[in-house]
């Protein structure tokens, strides 16, 4: 992607085959659009002809000759050109706005789809407000790339070539003398133009960090950090430090492009005043007529805009192009989870796991994101370090299998491996006797439920967010899996029932109704295989005594594999395994291992590294 630091940068800088392709890609669906919106704009530039030479039409014929009628109809004809503009106009804006709106949509739907296809790596490592810039910001700047950009430069050209023609036609030695003051502005012109490039890139990178410190304190949960650590004074410092960097090249642009056209003014005057010098001359001399005098000194007024514009024409498409390469940037993130070709349905899951000798070791940065949207600075991970070392485990459908071990032992990574949120490195991990490589994502999904330490609930309606798991469940199923869940009371109590918000990331509801209430989802949801992951870890005991019981329910005739601190919740297990710096160091029965006297043993009778609490057993 371009990224100029400086001037040279940018001036050394290619629009890249590749890039123009792409674009063109997905400008194809608009093609008649932009056909018609740049036939709008060459007619517009011609029809702009015809005022100076109506104007000459009426100075040099109509009121020598004392022709009223001549005058009154080339005076209509004026009218008509100039009412036959505003149409035009409003066509081009029409135009313009059906392919920059539709460019907008399309690029958006790419870019969210992508994001839905990137695996959990990306976004442990990317910065969401950076991202969302991209969705936002660097669409709208694609966009105008094609429709403000691509028409400047048409319509610069048209007008340049269209005028200057015309101007030859009327008077050459004229229009030689109008162009004379042109190489004084034109170097000072592109050098202006050179620092709007780039103080535009700048007002995008501080704008997705501005929208990056909004984005992460404008949730409950970066409110509460906030809050808790007493550092509001430091994140108004720091937001306002960012806002005044947005506001200063706000200014800066302003302050060049109002330099870049009073300039552009004065050099109009220059023209139209070299222009009614020499040509006044002319006239009293009989070299040209007066009618051609003001025709010509209008004309010069048109040509050093656009010639100006076409000096800093590749400038500008880089400045509007560069959003592109940023939207094709994400577009072409690596994605290391997808579904194999020839990959099928898991039919009828019955909910047998086993783990075949697997080594897992997480995904170089390179592998799973990209490095724009990281944070400055952010490690590239233990690419090299095996966080599972040869792991087999079979688990039978339908049993309960408590995962533990201490922190860092590589229990959730596990776990994370049988929903394909990551892929074994060596090894492999089945369901039902398929690598999970060879199912097609949809169906693995399907037969795999999750609940977590924090179960993750939109800011939506307690029915919005049930609904999530099974669209089209009817009221009936919903109530029944809140009843199995333990939270329809909870429900019944509130005012407005289901239809209640629950709030962003569900803080209206207390942690155990929040576990409750994803517990129901996954009823719904009604899979195969059940992952819990630190469930109940935080809850207080009235909580946890009500989410045991709804686990109880739910996990009735399921597989599930179960991480937890706490004896109660892993103590029934048909199997309890023992996780020790990513290798399976016991396996059994509570009472299995407790009478063999090794490390869950040992951790268990001292309420250790586990967390399990010894006054249970």
């Amino acid at each position: 992607m371009f990224l100029p630091s400086d001037g040279e940068a940018v001036k050394g800088a290619r629009l890249k085959r590749e890039s123009l392709r792409r674009v063109k890609v997905f400008a194809a669906p608009y093609k008649w659009e932009i056909i018609w919106f740049l036939l709008a704009i060459c007619v517009s530039a011609l029809l702009a002809l015809a005022p100076p030479l109506l104007f000459r039409a009426i100075l040099d014929t109509a009121i020598p000759n004392e022709d009223r009628s001549l005058i009154t109809t080339l005076a209509v004809v004026v009218v008509f050109a100039a009412i036959g503009d505003a149409g035009l106009a409003i066509v081009q804006r029409w135009l313009s706005s059906r392919i920059g709106e539709g460019l907008i949509y399309d690029l958006r739907v790419a870019l969210f789809d992508k994001v839905q296809q990137m695996p959990v790596a990306f976004f442990t490592r990317t910065q969401t407000g950076a991202l969302t810039s991209r969705l936002n910001n660097d669409v709208v700047g694609a966009q105008n790339a094609v429709t403000s950009t691509l028409g400047s430069v048409v319509s610069n050209v048209v007008v340049l070539v269209t005028t200057l023609v015309a101007m030859i036609a009327l008077e050459w030695k004229l229009t030689l003398l109008s162009l004379v003051v042109l190489p004084v502005f034109v170097a000072p012109a592109k050098r202006v133009g050179l620092r709007l490039g780039l103080i535009a890139r700048e007002q995008m990178d501080l704008n997705a960090q501005m929208n990056t410190q909004m984005n992460e304190r404008f949730n409950v949960s970066g409110a509460i950090v906030v809050k808790l650590f007493g550092r509001r004074d430091r994140e108004v410092s720091v937001f306002s430090k960012r806002a005044a960097g947005v506001r200063d090249t706000g200014i800066k642009a302003a302050l060049y492009g109002r330099v870049f056209f009073v300039a552009l003014g004065l050099v109009g005057a220059m023209g139209a005043a070299a222009i009614y010098g020499v040509g006044a001359h002319l006239v009293v001399s009989g070299g040209i007529s007066a009618g051609t005098l003001v025709a010509m000194a209008a004309f010069v007024q048109r040509i050093y805009q656009p010639l100006t514009g076409l000096t800093n024409a590749r400038v500008d498409l880089m400045t509007a192009f560069v959003s592109f390469d940023r939207v094709f940037e994400v577009l072409d993130a690596p994605v290391n989870i997808f579904d194999r070709p020839g990959a099928y349905d898991l039919v009828d899951p019955r909910g047998e796991v086993e783990f075949r000798d697997v080594v897992f070791r997480y995904p170089p940065a390179s592998a799973v994101s990209v490095a724009t949207l990281e944070l400055p600075g952010a490690p590239s991970g233990d690419a090299d370090v095996d966080v599972l070392k040869g792991v087999s485990l079979k688990i039978a459908a339908g049993s309960t299998v408590a995962i533990v071990g201490a922190s860092g032992s590589g229990k959730s990574t596990m776990v994370t491996l049988v929903p394909r949120l990551y892929d074994a490195t060596n090894g492999a991990v089945l369901v039902d006797g398929h690598d999970v490589r060879d199912l097609t994502g949809d169906s693995l999904h399907d037969a795999i439920g999750v609940v977590s330490q924090d179960p993750h609930l939109f800011h939506e309606s307690i029915e919005s967010n049930l609904r999530y798991a099974k669209p089209d469940a009817t009221t009936e199923e919903i109530v029944a899996a809140c009843e199995a869940a333990r939270i329809q009371d909870t429900i019944d109590a509130l005012p407005d029932g289901l239809a209640t918000l629950v709030g962003e990331r569900g803080y209206r509801l207390s942690g155990g109704e929040k576990q409750r209430l994803a517990i129901a989802r996954m009823l719904l949801k009604n899979p195969a295989i059940m992952i819990l992951d630190e469930a109940t870890s935080h809850l207080d005991n009235e909580n946890e005594s009500l989410v045991q019981e709804a686990l109880e329910s739910a996990l009735h005739g399921r597989t599930a594999l179960v991480i937890a601190h706490r004896l109660s919740t892993i103590r029934d297990a048909d199997l309890i395994v023992v996780l020790d710096d990513g290798r399976i160091t016991e396996q059994g029965t509570h009472d299995e291992l407790m009478a063999r006297n090794g490390m869950y043993a040992s951790q268990v009778r001292a309420g250790g590294s586990f967390g399990l609490d010894a006054a249970e057993i």
